[in-house]
């Protein structure tokens, strides 16, 4: 937390209230001085002016302190031929000519200083309206909320730039995805028109595959889509996460044998040990995917770990699904859930799309999933589920 002295003057409008403050103190002073210096001028006139036996006796009674006194008075009645106002309105006039420059150039530096980030936001502001994430605001040498706004504005141009790069990336990786299932649809159907391909049961099967794997990718990103848009229909009702791991991962072992895949699960067997609000088919997605991803990236290792527990401290069930496979790279690792992880042309099995459905619709269930590389070797990925308040018997 910052120090309270700091973060109030930090503040715009203490910062700017200071300065005003400041200039107009420097110009009462700049004023009242040279109010005292024309008033010094004109007594030393005066006292030139008098008779040498007069001045000296009115120097006297000054170095007596009766420069007020009846006899002084006297004196100035008789000798002096200044006009009193005239002279304050001189003065005056005199202190308003040395100040008016100096506190509007006070005043102009003041603010100039305090807008100088604003015109740099603004500048930036246009840069990124005609698409160019280049430009970063400059706080100069404002601190405080200035500094913090340009720090936030910067934040989220940086964003703007990430969706930018990132619609880029999806736009050229969906092209190449659907590419691929198509040329190959065309090919076939060319050659079947030709007459070069006989079409039987095989042919048949491989074009439903293209058309199949067309239709995943439209799928998996419609799902997406309406996810993180916030559009995604969910039927949240309690659900026994321990029951649905099970019974899924029951019908999950032709799958698992095929692959040579040992499975280790760890769930609890007390009744509703770990209940949450869900959606039921949603949850058996995030679970498929991630048993899918599994398969996909790490069949080496030959080994599946599945666990659900429920963490009393934080009241959340946790569900967790590790693999003895490589793991993660450091780049990808960095950014697991980022749609088409790999550049268009990636030889490697599946969309890219897997990872990315499981954290929208977690997030869009109320939970979070987080990804480490295992010690042992492999991934572990951990979901975390507020727990459901439920009446136990």
């Amino acid at each position: 937390m910052k120090p309270l002295r700091s973060s109030f003057l930090g503040r715009i409008w203490v910062r700017f209230g200071l300065h005003i403050a400041g200039t107009l103190l420097v110009t009462m002073a700049l004023l009242t001085g040279s109010v005292m210096v024309f008033s010094e001028i004109q007594q030393r006139d005066f006292h030139r002016s008098l008779p040498a036996e007069v001045r000296a006796e009115l120097e006297e009674l000054e170095a007596r302190g009766e420069e007020e006194g009846p006899r002084a008075m006297a004196i100035y009645a008789e000798y002096w031929r200044g006009d009193v106002w005239f002279s304050e309105k001189w003065s005056l006039a005199l202190g308003l000519l040395i100040c008016l420059p100096i506190g509007l150039g006070v005043g102009f530096f003041v603010s100039r200083v305090i807008s100088l980030p604003l015109a740099s936001m603004a500048e930036a502001a246009t840069k990124v309206a005609a698409g160019d994430f280049t430009m970063r605001a400059q706080p100069m040498h404002n601190k405080g909320e200035m500094a913090e706004m340009v720090h936030h504005f910067n934040q989220m141009i940086d964003a703007l730039e990430k969706t930018a790069r990132e619609r880029k990336a999806t736009t050229a990786s969906i092209s190449h995805e659907l590419r691929t299932p198509l040329a190959v649809l065309q090919a076939r159907l060319h050659a079947i028109c030709d007459g070069v391909i006989q079409v039987d049961a095989a042919e048949s099967r491989l074009l439903l595959d293209q058309v199949e794997h067309l239709g995943r990718l439209v799928a998996d990103l419609q799902t997406l889509s309406m996810a993180e848009a916030g559009y995604l229909s969910l039927q949240l009702e309690p659900l026994d996460l321990v029951e649905m791991v099970r019974e899924d991962m029951a019908s999950y072992a032709n799958r698992l044998e095929q692959h040579h895949m040992a499975l280790e699960l760890a769930l609890p067997s007390a009744p509703h040990f770990a209940v949450i609000k869900a959606d039921r088919g949603r949850m058996r997605q995030i679970l498929f995917n991630l048993l899918e991803n599994a398969l996909r990236h790490a069949k080496q290792g030959r080994w599946l770990g599945v666990e659900v527990l429920l963490d009393t401290a934080v009241n959340e069930v946790v569900l967790s699904v590790s693999d003895a496979g490589p793991g993660m790279s450091a780049a990808l690792l960095a950014e697991p859930f980022q749609r088409f992880p790999h550049a268009p042309g990636h030889s490697g099995e599946g969309l890219g799309l897997g990872l990315s459905i499981v954290r929208a619709l977690t997030e869009r269930q109320g939970g979070s999933v987080q990804v480490r590389n295992r010690e042992e070797g492999g991934t572990c990925f951990t979901l975390r589920f507020p727990a459901a308040e439920i009446v136990r018997a």
